[in-house]
């Protein structure tokens, strides 16, 4: 996690979690992570696989340039990252898996922006619908912030976070885009040499 704002969240999220594997909303006071505020987002599914914004930060609705509440979460991806994310949503609401990943965001005229994106599950049960607060921020504020939007994302590194992640209770894996493959901390890319039966990984 590089951002100020991904750690702050982060350890918002631990504190407010006890030993559970994730907090609930109503555990969740905007105030305390004021700071990070602008860079935060909540999601809530309206079905199973259909996740929208509840909450999007000053900061976030400034990247693509519109009041994103109420939008739908998967429009601002690229299609060959919408798959990989929907996977990815499914691990974050079904089995309280964190997760932070490095994005690409493209203009609409070619311009590029790195960014930092952290999800994080909140215990839901019946008809509660927020599933996840996380983060989506720029590494360095681009020179044309407010002047012209981010049209799409591209998924680029992953990682899992949280508790269920550090006792090894969750083995599920993420597909990312291309040839890799996102096993909890460790990023696989495909077409490398096998290494010999019985050796394990450092």
């Amino acid at each position: 996690m590089r951002h100020p704002s991904t750690r702050a969240v982060y350890e918002y999220w631990d504190k407010r979690r006890g030993t559970r594997l994730a907090p609930e909303r109503n555990d969740i006071d905007p105030a305390v992570i004021r700071s990070a505020l602008g860079d935060t987002i909540m999601l809530a599914a309206d079905f199973v696989d259909h996740w929208r914004f509840r909450l999007a930060g000053t900061r976030v609705c400034a990247l693509f340039g519109r009041e994103l509440k109420g939008e739908s979460f998967s429009v601002l991806w690229r299609e060959q990252s919408r798959s990989s994310l929907e996977s990815l949503l499914n691990i974050v609401g079904d089995e309280s898996v964190g997760a932070v990943a490095g994005l690409n965001g493209r203009t609409a005229d070619g311009d590029q922006a790195s960014l930092e994106m952290l999800l994080l599950p909140l215990a839901h049960s019946g008809l509660a619908r927020i599933r996840a607060i996380g983060v989506l921020v720029p590494m360095v504020p681009p020179y044309w912030l407010g002047e012209k939007p981010v049209m799409e994302l591209t998924l680029g590194t992953l990682r899992h976070v949280g508790p269920a992640v550090e006792t090894g209770s969750r083995r599920r894996l993420v597909p990312a885009d291309g040839n890799r493959r996102v096993r909890h901390g460790f990023t696989v890319y495909s077409g490398g040499r096998e290494a010999p039966p019985g050796e394990r990984a450092g």
